[in-house]
């Protein structure tokens, strides 16, 4: 069964919810997609009842704190456990040139020398680029750039084992030159940073953020059949699922998530 795991549905700032950041799992393993700003990741991994032992291929879109600063907690936590015979077999990084200088250089400084030695003998980095092409828990994933105004980012997609393709966009809004990448896809994972009712109050377009109901627009306009929105402000937390679905659905008529931090999503319907 391949599910999604949301591991987290925050912005940067967030304070009552997690950083975005998930997985999906199957019968081979786990796909860890960003690790949010702390060692939250390893109580969130935790709840959701996902051991670190099935995480062979780890993904990271960007070098922002609140994605790759948890990094260093995933590498002591693997290291940890491949130390003490815990954790079969390697670990498999997929980032681009600067994020891996960037957490290279983070282990060098925060970890004692028995786990850095472990880069390069059990833990290997993978410097990807727009477009290249790479099989991470069994899926071949294409990645791409999403070509991010401020930072560096790369998104990916790739077809489950249902045949349904998958898409992450990243925590920026859609760019055109990722249509090729985007636009059919069965499933969008993608950020909306805050009502369109309440732009003029958390101010997404200056943040390089989105709206739910640009987010909205955009998934009706590529023809996409579900769409998950998160990287969100945290203030309207208890409210949030029904007042972003209700937004979602002036535009969007396809299959709409608005997730909790820890909540599941079957993949493939």
């Amino acid at each position: 069964m391949e599910q999604l795991h949301v591991l987290g549905t925050g912005y940067a700032l967030a304070t009552w919810c997690y950083n975005t950041c998930f997985a999906i799992t199957n019968e081979q393993g786990t796909l860890l997609v960003d690790a949010g700003g702390g060692n939250g990741i390893l109580r969130q991994m935790e709840d959701a009842r996902i051991g670190f032992d099935t995480v062979h291929d780890f993904f990271i879109t960007h070098a922002h704190p609140d994605h790759l600063c948890g990094a260093i907690w995933v590498l002591r936590k693997i290291m940890t456990m491949m130390r003490a015979g815990a954790y079969e077999g390697e670990l498999h990084i997929y980032c681009h040139a600067t994020v891996h200088a960037g957490l290279q250089a983070m282990a060098e400084l925060m970890l004692q020398k028995k786990f850095v030695k472990l880069i390069g003998d059990r833990v290997h980095f993978h410097d990807i680029v727009d477009g290249m092409k790479a099989t991470l828990c069994g899926y071949p994933v294409t990645f791409f750039d999403i070509g991010s105004t401020k930072l560096l980012q790369f998104g990916f997609t790739m077809p489950l084992h249902s045949g349904a393709q998958l898409t992450c966009l990243g925590d920026e809004p859609y760019n055109p030159v990722c249509s090729r990448y985007v636009e059919g896809t069965d499933w969008l994972l993608c950020e909306a940073f805050c009502l369109h009712a309440h732009a003029d109050v958390f101010k997404p377009y200056e943040k390089h953020h989105s709206t739910v109901l640009d987010a909205a627009r955009l998934a009706q306009e590529l023809h996409v059949g579900h769409l998950v929105l998160w990287h969100t402000e945290d203030k309207h937390l208890a409210q949030r699922k029904a007042l972003y679905s209700a937004e979602a659905r002036e535009a969007f008529e396809g299959d709409l998530y608005v997730p909790d931090d820890l909540d599941v999503i079957r993949l493939g319907q």
